[in-house]
């Protein structure tokens, strides 16, 4: 006799404890990975083959191949990833959210609360973050066996049930119309539920107890693999075209590959059943499935490695498709750095590696403002008003990214827990993006001075302009050193930037010192000394914003995990 009511919040509590389970892995996996995931994401290159594995080692760690998709609309809603590599890290995330399967289809159910009283203590207690880590893994797996376990028992009763019987027999996914109202159901019930694992959780647990036969299973995984592209969609709502078209083209390969699966579905599924060994159907003593967990994720696993490797050499066709389907919209601007989601449900790990992937590129900017500024002061420089324009906009750009980067750093340090390690990297992230933008307020600066003596038809001596020029172009040599340093994440190179500083320094006194001396002698009228004495100043301060930058990201945090 079926009680729903009991069934109901039997069912839905152990999905609770499955998904509370999932978040508590994918959060001690990060933590685990140290800056891992930050490097994988800085590492896709227009290399389809490293776009896959890093996609699919993103998402192998954080657990949801939802949040690897969300993170590259992000990414190339930014600029910051191309078309074609955002396509390549979502078949990765395809391939690496099967994995999610393989951890369900262990049979260790009857260990969940084992597990978590192995883990919960170290958890709770440990002052060591590895540790805590390490131990959240364990009560995260316990979490998740456990929640299966109790679904699997909730829905044992159904088996017996006539009328779900009857309902099952309409959807045995033997003929086409049957195969597609599964497809429909894994897909509605996935966007309804935002988890496309909780739902493969739910699957397991129905094919597991005799509800539900493998045919149908498999043709609900196909539409739930549909499902889990829908998040992917709402990120993209309202952001650029890049980012729309990288959603798209998660739905457009899922979709492909379904129908697929869905043409040749009677031969794919006894193929799985040949391959995988064990009975689908066999039924032990206690009346549950032992081997068909292992079929469905086999079913899972060879539709999504199968479907990428058949798509990687089209990827260029695919971008193509995905561009005719999202056209550029008129008066679209560039992305700029956009908040992905709301920070509590974004990883605390992603959200740094998007940050330090943002402040790289402000780091580009700056250096054309720098740049832009020395050819600024050649007196015999055309169209100086252009040059001046760009360091102008350069500039203004700058001062969003910093408060962009700001805000969204310390809001996602409030809304998600951290470790020490990322805590640290994330202040280190906020500095360095407030030490450049003040460089580029520096570099605007000395065009402000340039356009005064202009401005007033005054000039320097030949011997002015030299220590000016030569200053500067020590000064941007310094820059650019320290921005090698930055995007190598070499900090071996600390004692020769300190080094260099310390020349630097003795070049400013020098410069100020023969300053002095063309004043004394009469050689400098008032306006002129004043105005090179602020290029001077803003040159200086722009090497001491360098040397901070360099230390923001190094001496404080020692950037190497």
């Amino acid at each position: 006799m079926i009680e729903p009511f009991k069934m109901g919040y039997t069912a839905i509590g152990g999905l609770g404890i499955f998904i509370l389970g999932m978040k508590y892995l994918s959060d001690s996996l990060q933590m685990l990975s140290g800056g891992l995931i930050r490097k994988a994401i800085s590492s896709v290159t227009t290399n389809r083959f490293l776009a896959v594995l890093v996609g699919l080692f993103v998402t192998t760690f954080v657990q949801s191949s939802s949040i690897t998709t969300v993170m590259v609309v992000g990414l190339t809603n930014a600029g910051l990833m191309q078309l074609t590599q955002a396509i390549g890290v979502i078949l990765g995330a395809n391939i690496g959210t099967t994995i999610t399967g393989w951890i369900l289809a262990v049979k260790v159910g009857k260990y969940g609360l084992l597990l978590v009283a192995l883990g919960i203590f170290p958890m709770l207690f440990s002052k060591n973050d590895r540790v805590s880590a390490t131990a959240k893994v364990l009560v995260s797996l316990g979490l998740i066996f456990f929640g299966l376990e109790i679904m699997s028992d909730a829905f044992k009763p159904l088996r017996n049930d006539e009328s779900f019987m009857n309902l099952m027999l309409t959807l045995d996914a033997q003929s086409l119309l049957s195969i597609l109202g599964c497809v429909v159901i894994g897909c509605a019930m996935t966007m309804i539920i935002q988890s496309s694992s909780a739902m493969l959780g739910i699957t397991i647990a129905l094919a597991a107890t005799g509800a539900i036969p493998l045919y149908t299973a498999i043709a609900l995984v196909m539409g739930e693999n549909i499902g889990t592209t829908i998040t992917a969609q709402f990120a993209a709502i309202g952001g650029s075209t890049a980012s729309r078209r990288a959603a798209m083209a998660h739905s457009v390969f899922n979709v492909l590959g379904v129908v697929i699966i869905v043409s040749i579905f009677g031969p794919y599924v006894r193929m799985i059943e040949d391959f995988v060994p064990g009975l689908s159907g066999f039924v032990n003593a206690e009346g549950n499935r032992p081997y068909i967990a292992a079929h469905i994720a086999m079913a899972h696993t060879f539709f999504n490695v199968t479907a990428t490797v058949l798509m990687l050499p089209f990827l260029n066709p695919l971008a193509a498709l995905v561009t005719k389907i999202v056209p550029e919209r008129e008066g679209a601007v560039k992305g700029s750095f956009k908040y992905i989601g709301t920070p509590g449900s974004m990883p605390v790990a992603m959200g740094i590696s998007m940050v330090f992937e943002e402040l790289k590129r402000m780091q580009g900017r700056v250096h054309k403002a720098l740049r832009h500024a020395g050819s600024f002061l050649q007196r015999d420089l055309k169209g100086r008003d252009r040059f001046y324009q760009k360091v102008k906009v350069l500039e203004d750009e700058t001062d969003v990214m910093q408060h962009e980067i700001t805000t969204f750093t310390v809001t996602l340090m409030q809304a998600g827990k951290s470790s020490n390690e990322q805590s640290d990297r994330a202040y280190a992230y906020v500095r360095a993006a407030d030490e450049l933008e003040s460089i580029a307020d520096y570099s605007l600066s000395i065009c402000s001075y340039m356009r005064r003596l202009e401005k007033n038809e005054l000039d320097f001596s030949k011997e002015a302009w030299k220590d000016l020029l030569d200053f500067h172009h020590d000064v941007f040599a310094f820059f650019t050193q320290v921005c090698h340093a930055f995007n190598d994440e070499d900090a071996s190179s600390t004692q020769k930037i300190y080094a260099e500083a310390s020349r630097l320094n003795d070049m400013a006194d020098e410069v100020r010192k023969n300053h002095l001396d063309r004043m004394k002698q009469g050689f400098c009228g008032a306006l002129p000394a004043l105005t090179f004495s602020d290029m001077a100043v803003a040159l200086r301060r722009i090497k001491n914003h360098t040397v901070n930058l360099h230390e923001a990201l190094f001496t404080e945090t020692s950037i190497s995990a």
